[in-house]
């Protein structure tokens, strides 16, 4: 989600990281070196939220073998990765980053903004906010509606919640009664989540705005499913026992001994390589070309390698990824890949289209006080300290993400937007905008002022009506793609972030926040009076939340739009699948992690049942 800028003691701690590592897996192979084999019954492309959970599940079968491609770093022994208040160091501009930019946006004066993506081991999962939810049932039910197979439905999906989640205490082991539901969650699975363990200051004026103002009131589970996601509730992060916990050190983690699976890092994909034809005549993708990815030390690129796979090649390579591989592959609309001298293959039109991302506003508020964890931002004897209680104890602020508590807000259904524009949303239970609060600086591109204190209030839109696409810009699989996701270019996107940042004001215009709150920082934010003014500054400040989906989204079979279907086979191709957040075709009214973990889940057991 966010980026902000810490102390350059903070470089000191990476660095220091390397020598306290902490054991995640051990990686069998690792570029130049050559695959042990070039025939495996998978290959997965991606070692990231979806392509492990795949790993993992898939060779719970001894007889199947799995090759996973990651282009990114190993994640085993970087402190970085691990520590949960670090997660906005870990991008943009890093080694853990694929570094990618939107294109320019007309909706945001014309700039650009960074998208971030991990590279490395976990994917994003390992670079992420630690956010864990898994949307409404509406989401769900949407979701299955939509790509014509009621599997999807919440009805089904809520079984993987138990198999996925595994509920554990907080850092601190406090006492969470009535800050969870324990109903929804599952205790036994694979993936440790928890609640806050480090209070911040403004807990308690958080709690006490949601007595005091109605529309924001308390939700005592957040997860989503059938309890839903409105109101203002705890944080549950994929985190624990003050640990981050990424698909690398939880399913593989779980699975890296067995002999079946086979994990290569620094493996960049080129594209994927027509095998031949099934006995239908569609074109099969059985094969992987691949090389070393030029990640510093390695500057060198080559030789090409291949591999094939006797059931399924299966992209787990997240929205940019999985879309520009297809293109590269032949596999997109015909017309734009001529035109960058790329045979075309399966002509499908659906190819990168309809990118819908959640936009993300950071309002940052001046305030009273000495409470807040700026100090970790720009004290290097603070984060010293805090560091060295992680390490010991696994304990304190950096056993925590950077925010407590968030909520999940709705319009009125006789909002003025509504005359001219349908509910986007896929249900009312269902958010339309989101709010965190965070008690620390953050502003990207602005570094935190030497004095003075800071509350941020991030407001996000949930429910973009905004489409953009993902293309080429030539046919070479080391140039990014054009990520172009049109924010803020319709009237309700507008309408909701303009109205999302007043309400963001008026919760911390509660009665809780009198003797905290000074005001907002900043001449644009603090000169937003009106509505133009405000969508002025919204424009200026936006960016992405990085929950981007949609560029291969499921239809039903016989489709005659989308790129995958309800078993996640790519329509008109035989022997590929596509397994991460591109498949929806809407984005989640959540952070998307959780709903990845529990597609990955159910892609598992469709693939198992494939055979």
């Amino acid at each position: 989600m966010m980026a902000f800028y810490l102390h350059r003691f903070i470089n000191t701690c990476l660095v220091f990281s390397l020598l306290n590592a902490i054991p995640v897996a051990s990686i069998l192979l690792t570029m130049p070196l050559r695959v042990v084999t070039t025939v495996y019954d998978y290959v997965i492309v991606g070692g990231g939220t979806a392509g492990l959970v795949l790993a993992s599940r898939l060779t719970e079968n001894s007889s199947v073998t799995v090759l996973v491609l990651e282009a990114g770093l190993n994640n085993q022994g970087i402190t970085s990765l691990q520590v949960p208040f670090l997660a906005p160091t870990l991008a943009p501009q890093t080694a853990f980053d694929w570094n990618t930019s939107t294109s320019i946006q007309p909706g945001l004066l014309d700039r650009t903004v960074p998208y971030i993506r991990g590279r490395v081991l976990g994917g994003s999962s390992s670079i992420n906010f630690l956010f864990h939810q898994y949307c409404t049932s509406d989401d769900w039910n949407r979701f299955g509606n939509v790509g014509g197979d009621k599997g999807w439905r919440w009805a089904n999906m809520a079984q993987y919640v138990t198999k996925h989640e595994k509920m554990v205490p907080p850092a601190d082991n406090h006492n969470t009664t009535g800050q969870f539901d324990p109903t929804d969650h599952g205790t036994t699975g694979v993936l440790p989540v928890s609640l806050p363990g480090n209070n911040q200051s403004i807990d308690a004026r958080v709690w006490a705005t949601t007595q005091q103002l109605p529309e924001f009131f308390f939700n005592e589970d957040t997860a989503g499913g059938n309890h839903g996601l409105l109101g203002v509730g705890f944080i549950q992060s994929s985190a624990g026992g003050g640990i981050r916990s990424s698909s690398s050190n939880t399913y593989l983690a779980n699975a890296i001994n067995r002999p079946n699976l086979f994990v290569l890092v620094n493996a960049t994909v080129l594209s994927l390589v027509q095998t031949g034809n099934s006995s239908t005549g569609a074109p099969s993708f059985r094969g992987v070309q691949f090389m070393a990815s030029p990640i510093p030390p390695n500057t060198t690129i080559g030789p090409t390698q291949m591999v094939t796979a006797r059931k399924d090649v299966i992209l787990s390579a997240g929205t940019v990824g999985t879309t520009q591989l297809l293109q590269l592959s032949g596999i997109g609309n015909s017309s734009d890949l001529g035109r960058i001298r790329i045979n075309t293959i399966i002509d499908n039109p659906s190819v990168g289209a309809n990118l819908s991302d959640h936009i993300l506003i950071p309002n940052v508020f001046e305030v009273n006080g000495n409470g807040t964890a700026n100090a970790l931002l720009r004290d290097a004897n603070a984060s010293s300290a805090a560091l060295s209680q992680w390490l010991s104890k696994k304990t304190g602020p950096f056993a925590n993400s950077v925010a407590n508590n968030y909520g999940f807000l709705r319009f009125p259904a006789n909002s003025t937007i509504f005359q001219t524009t349908p509910d986007p949303t896929p249900g009312h239970s269902s958010p339309h905008w989101e709010i965190i609060f965070s008690n620390l600086f953050f502003e990207p591109g602005v570094s935190i002022p030497a004095t003075r204190d800071f509350l941020t209030v991030v407001t996000a839109l949930l429910s973009p009506t905004s489409r953009g696409t993902i293309s080429l810009r030539n046919n070479d699989p080391f140039t990014p793609p054009i990520v172009d996701p049109q924010y803020m270019t319709t009237d309700f996107d507008v309408f909701a972030v303009r109205e999302s940042i007043k309400g963001a004001l008026r919760f911390v215009s509660a009665p809780a926040w009198s003797d905290y709150v000074v005001g907002p920082f900043g001449s644009a934010f603090a000169g937003a009076t009106t509505d133009p003014l405000i969508e002025s500054y919204a424009r200026g400040v936006a960016g992405s939340a990085f929950h981007a989906v949609g560029t291969a989204s499921m239809s039903p079979f016989n489709a005659n739009w989308g790129v995958v279907n309800p078993d996640l086979t790519v329509k008109g191709a035989d022997g590929l699948r596509i397994v991460d957040a591109s498949v929806f075709p809407f984005v989640p009214s959540c952070h998307t992690q959780g709903p990845v973990y529990l597609l990955a889940e159910r892609a598992a057991d469709i693939i198992k049942a494939a055979g």
